[in-house]
């Protein structure tokens, strides 16, 4: 994740944090379950109060764009439609526990392949 302030750029540096994680994230740079840094560290990292990255985080999770799971995190929140928000989910457990398990990326996907597969008949 890359994201510069412009002091001189007229739009208040909560806005800019806002607008390029939202853009990110809506483009796919940040995909569906990336974790984001931890307001401190975003603040820190970026030379900003630690308040201006929480107003900034606070409105991206009341646009839908991120998700803040208490002590586990922020991250990237499923878009799109209900149905699409709950697959992306299923399939961000099924790696979290894929890797817990101790599989690789490709056992992983060979996995869901066959589960697809055999779902859609072929």
């Amino acid at each position: 994740m890359t994201l510069q302030i412009h002091i001189d750029d007229g739009a208040p540096p909560y806005e800019q944090v806002r607008a390029q994680i939202s853009d990110q994230a809506r483009s796919g740079v940040l995909p569906v379950g990336y974790r984001l840094p931890t307001v401190r560290g975003l603040a820190e990292s970026l030379g900003l109060a630690a308040n201006t990255v929480a107003k900034a985080y606070r409105a991206l999770e009341g646009d839908g764009v991120i998700e803040t799971r208490g002590r586990n995190g922020t991250f990237v929140a499923a878009a799109g439609s209900a149905a699409e928000r709950e697959v992306a989910s299923a399939a961000r457990l099924y790696a979290e526990r894929a890797r817990r398990l101790g599989l690789t990326q490709a056992q992983a996907s060979a996995a869901v392949g066959d589960a697809l597969r055999a779902a859609y008949g072929e």
